[in-house]
């Protein structure tokens, strides 16, 4: 009895698919198929984490460089692309994204704002992906999750710089009535953008179009060594050096500084929320890039309720 064997385009490798053959016989063939295709591969899991850190080559797929993560849906993609709202916008999958089509160990997707795209779809262990852009010669890697069992929170806290930098601005909202008096005092507005800050003086309730910016610098965020959900933060003012703040969110619009030279609470109200897909120009904008937070080694200052 000869064997052949049913090959789709090139065999899907890895955890997944290894050890997973049905054998089946027609007359004098003897048939080796696997039992898993692409479409059940990428919807074995509800959520896939995409690594941005873990990415090799040097091109990009922009759906991909700008998503946390991505699903595969009876034929649908969705992705969550913004920080705010993840784990409630969509019922933990985010927003509709575009469409795909699983064969021969590839994926079609055509989506909404980039197009049309096939890329290889390879297994490196039993919840982990490759998606491979050939024309680029780039890998993406993709975890998968549950959505009853992942950690949204650790996404959040992970990814903290993009959440600054999904409102338009930051209003000061609130300023406490302990604490000396700073310079800091004056600063109404913040505005982080990827690679610097601005901040401006002026009076609460000024549309964000009409805002002047006083000043612009470099910022950054700290973690903080045993400490998920705590983050410092740092503005560097030429007249003050660098400020120094605890940063803790109190819910998807509203972020709290605490300085503890001053000891002054200060919270801010994000203005303008860039929901990314639905526009146009932050569609195309927004891109996660390789990072690494410095680690610094403090204790929290405040309790949080």
């Amino acid at each position: 009895m000869k064997a052949v064997k049913l090959l789709i385009g090139f065999i899907l490798v890895g955890t997944l698919l290894s050890s997973c053959y049905a054998d089946v016989i027609i007359e004098d063939e003897y048939i080796e198929e696997p039992i898993y295709t692409t479409n059940q591969v990428l919807q074995s899991y509800d959520l896939w984490y995409i690594d941005i850190n873990a990415t090799k080559g040097n091109g990009e797929v922009p759906f991909l460089q700008r998503a946390f993560t991505v699903s595969f849906k009876n034929g649908k993609m969705y992705a969550n692309n913004n920080i705010v709202g993840i784990g409630n916008t969509g019922n933990g999958f985010g927003i509709p994204v575009g469409y795909y089509d699983g064969y021969s160990g590839a994926v079609d997707i055509d989506h909404d704002v980039d197009g049309s795209w096939i890329l290889e779809v390879l297994t490196v262990n039993n919840n982990t992906i490759e998606l491979y852009d050939a024309g680029s010669r780039t890998s993406y890697f993709l975890k998968g999750y549950y959505t009853d069992t992942f950690d949204y929170d650790y996404v959040f806290y992970d990814n903290i710089n993009y959440f600054l930098q999904e409102y338009d601005a930051w209003e000061k909202s609130y300023t406490s009535e302990e604490g000396a008096i700073n310079d800091f005092d004056e600063e109404n507005y913040l505005q982080f953008l990827p690679d610097y800050f601005r901040s401006s003086i002026d009076k609460n309730g000024t549309s964000i179009s009409r805002l002047q910016w006083d000043f612009e610098g470099e910022y950054q965020v700290y973690d903080i060594e045993n400490d998920e959900t705590l983050k410092t933060l740092t503005l560097a003012y030429d007249f003050m050096g660098n400020d120094y703040f605890e940063l803790y969110v109190i819910n998807d619009s509203t972020i709290e500084l605490y300085h503890p030279d001053s000891k002054t609470v200060y919270e801010f109200t994000g203005k303008g929320y860039q929901q990314y897909l639905k526009s146009g120009k932050s569609s195309v904008s927004k891109k996660r890039k390789k990072t690494s937070n410095p680690t610094m080694n403090v204790k929290r200052s405040r309790k949080i309720k």
